[in-house]
């Protein structure tokens, strides 16, 4: 799926634009230091031959997984919760660099939002994912090269 327009990132907004990424957030307060949060475990929702090759904590609520299939060319990216729980909102993209291509899913979910596939083979992508209030992205991350 591939939508052209707006990721919304946890009261950011985030234009996909052929020349780049616009962000614009509201105000944000620093937070205190917390303790490290237990990782959520992959829960393979993504599909046979695909492995993790990223991921990224969502404060203490969950991870975002990027994982990719060698044999298909394609990532796929899923944001789990550490304890599934009352559904809240979840959101979880990938986006491949170059062409500015995306899939994304968000809804009010009670242990995950995805999966969402991109080919993306021999690219960099840019993925991220939300939890209630905590969100992380990465950019320009995992840039595979074809073999000659």
């Amino acid at each position: 799926m591939a939508r052209n327009g707006y990721i919304r990132i946890a009261g950011a907004a985030v234009a996909l634009a052929a020349g780049g990424v616009l962000v614009t957030a509201t105000g944000a307060a620093a937070a205190p230091a917390k303790a490290p949060a237990a990782t959520a475990a992959y829960n393979k929702a993504c599909g046979t031959g695909y492995k993790v090759v990223n991921q990224i904590d969502l404060g203490k609520v969950g991870t975002t997984y990027l994982t990719y299939n060698s044999t298909t060319g394609k990532n796929c990216a899923v944001t789990v919760r550490n304890t599934p729980g009352p559904a809240v909102y979840m959101y979880v993209y990938v986006l491949r660099d170059d062409t500015r291509e995306y899939a994304d899913d968000e809804g009010l979910y009670r242990s995950y939002a995805g999966p969402v596939y991109l080919a993306a083979r021999g690219h960099c992508v840019s993925w991220g994912g939300v939890i209630g209030g905590e969100s992380a992205n990465r950019y320009g991350t995992n840039c595979g090269r074809l073999a000659p």
